[in-house]
């Protein structure tokens, strides 16, 4: 496996090295791999031209992953969000879907140490992005012409692209919740179905380690857009955004958003009902896996013991 997984980098790296050739006409001076997720091979190439990152895979369908998020940051950057510039999105150069944007100088802000001015900021950006009218619910909207993947409403989302029930099912069987959870979050997400909600832009992973800030804190670009989805705001992009921090960064956060706290009271029931939802493909993974200990620590967590500031 180590040799098939040395071969891949191998012929991914030439792969970027052809890319940039093609682009720019003329090679790269270096090719630098990047830690990277299962799907993608992310290259630092320095050029004559500047420096650039070169990301590509070789599942075909990363393309239109490609496609996406290219059309939500010209759309974020249009709005005034910081966002790194794409050069090129394609797949019939080299055979299979690439992407070159420009690099970006900074520090992830995940390890500044103005954190919290770093949060309000973001949830001032997070406002802007998620002001985006967009069409349909889900990951396929306005940059796909396929209208056959689009959810026409919050509801149709729920049930096919989230499917609730299903997961919800799977949240009992798996006895991570008690009955009454289950019930009481199938009702918000069906009195949330039935409300008239309006798609916008969502980020989709809007956390401090998808932020490049300078030595100051301010922030140069929001990365990885791959995550962008259509979807009802601010409960969507806050589920995620929200998810890891402590309470005092959360206010900062929302503070930066501009929701009145009576909003915010108003949302949570639906956002932490999202929060839910989105462990069960972890959940899955762990019991397939059989990772008892981590399950547990999950059951602990979403049962609530572990919120000290109510009863």
């Amino acid at each position: 496996m180590k040799n098939e997984s040395q071969k891949e980098l191998a012929r991914a790296k030439e792969l970027a090295r052809q890319v940039m050739m093609h682009h720019f006409g003329q090679k790269p001076e270096r090719i630098t791999h990047k830690a990277s997720g299962l799907s993608n091979f992310v290259f630092k190439i320095r050029h004559p031209e500047g420096d650039f990152i070169v990301r590509l895979s070789f599942d075909p369908g990363r393309l239109n992953s490609f496609i996406k998020e290219q059309w939500a940051q010209n759309r974020a950057v249009e709005a005034g969000v910081p966002a790194t510039e794409i050069l090129e999105v394609g797949n019939d150069i080299i055979g299979c879907p690439f992407m070159i944007s420009r690099a970006v100088d900074g520090q992830e802000a995940s390890f500044h140490p103005n954190r919290l001015e770093i949060l309000r900021e973001m949830g001032r950006y997070g406002a802007l992005i998620n002001s985006i009218p967009t069409k349909g619910f889900g990951g396929t909207f306005d940059w796909s012409s396929n209208q056959l993947s689009h959810n026409e409403t919050l509801a149709d989302f729920f049930a096919r692209e989230l499917r609730i029930d299903e997961r919800l099912e799977l949240l009992e069987k798996r006895k991570m919740l008690e009955a009454a959870q289950v019930k009481r979050l199938d009702k918000i997400f069906r009195e949330a179905g039935a409300a008239k909600f309006k798609p916008h832009l969502n980020h989709g992973d809007l956390r401090l380690k998808n932020v490049m800030v300078d030595e100051a804190g301010q922030i140069k670009a929001f990365l990885d857009w791959e995550h962008a989805v259509s979807n009802i705001t601010p409960v969507w992009e806050l589920s995620i955004a929200l998810h890891d921090l402590s309470i005092d960064e959360k206010q900062e956060f929302l503070g930066g958003y501009g929701l009145p706290e009576k909003k915010i009271r108003e949302f949570a029931p639906l956002i932490k009902a999202v929060n839910f939802i989105n462990y069960v493909p972890e959940i899955e993974r762990l019991f397939a896996a059989k990772e008892t200990l981590q399950l547990e620590k999950y059951r602990t967590r979403l049962k609530g013991v572990l919120d000290f500031y109510c009863l």
